[in-house]
């Protein structure tokens, strides 16, 4: 069964392309791609490959799915957003939160992750308990990216790049201190950190540290630090994957 676009018309298009200028300015002043970023990966990250539940169909509208534990802090993205959304009644959430995703990365310097429009909201959130757990290590990540999910290994260690951008606030996940020493810049600096070992300030969560020490995530990691062009590719792809969760492939 093919991707459903039932929304997809000339307008809506023009209206994504709209969107996203506005989307550029709201960041740009807000400094907000962290949150951004975060917002479009919670949202899409919920998907069950097995159940058909959750993921990218702008569920994180309702208080419920702000209110999981895992999402603290994302109610005030859902408030930024929403007056961006007023001017698009057109356009779901759920493509909403991923392109606001999208832009979080292009416009602090990462790579044009490609964005296909067309996702329809769904009406009740997923169960709570769906996104990883930064406190547990690799068979964690692997159950939750890989088998719970559909991702690959090579989509942990890319995805986990993404916290180049961003810090984490104690109160919202009892951690805290960003991950690289520029947290509103998108590059390969948080592969470069993890590899340099701890530094006074700066974040290294277990979930971080799982990745150097498995035979086939540590290579990638020390192949990203010496490469941001590739990874600035297998990210692009790893993003795109993770935004179009449960949303099948032709059009």
């Amino acid at each position: 069964m093919g991707k459903c676009y039932p929304t997809v018309t000339e307008d809506y298009k023009k209206a994504v392309d709209k969107c996203k200028r506005k989307l550029r300015g709201l960041i740009a002043e807000k400094n907000c791609a962290p949150l951004m970023l975060r917002i479009a990966w919670h949202s899409a990250g919920t998907f069950d490959v097995s159940s058909k539940t959750g993921g990218p169909f702008g569920t994180m509208r309702h208080k419920a799915e702000q209110g999981h534990a895992a999402n603290n802090g994302l109610e005030i993205a859902v408030r930024l957003l929403e007056p961006i959304k007023e001017q698009f009644p057109l356009i779901s959430y759920g493509d909403f939160y991923q392109l606001a995703g999208v832009v979080a990365v292009e416009i602090t310097g990462g790579p044009d992750v490609p964005f296909h429009p067309g996702r329809v909201d769904k009406p009740e959130p997923p169960m709570e308990g769906r996104i990883p757990d930064a406190t547990k290590g690799n068979d964690h990540l692997r159950d939750v990216f890989i088998k719970r999910m559909g991702l690959s290994d090579k989509d942990i260690v890319t995805l986990s790049g993404g916290h180049t951008l961003g810090r984490c606030h104690k109160e919202r996940s009892g951690f805290e201190g960003p991950w690289t020493t520029n947290p509103l810049i998108f590059d390969n600096s948080y592969f470069k950190e993890l590899l340099s070992g701890e530094k006074e300030g700066l974040l290294q969560l277990p979930s971080d540290k799982a990745l150097l020490n498995d035979p086939v995530f540590c290579p990638l990691v020390e192949k990203y630090a010496a490469d941001e062009d590739a990874f600035f590719a297998d990210y692009a792809e790893s993003h795109m994957k993770l935004s179009e969760l449960g949303f099948a492939d032709d059009n």
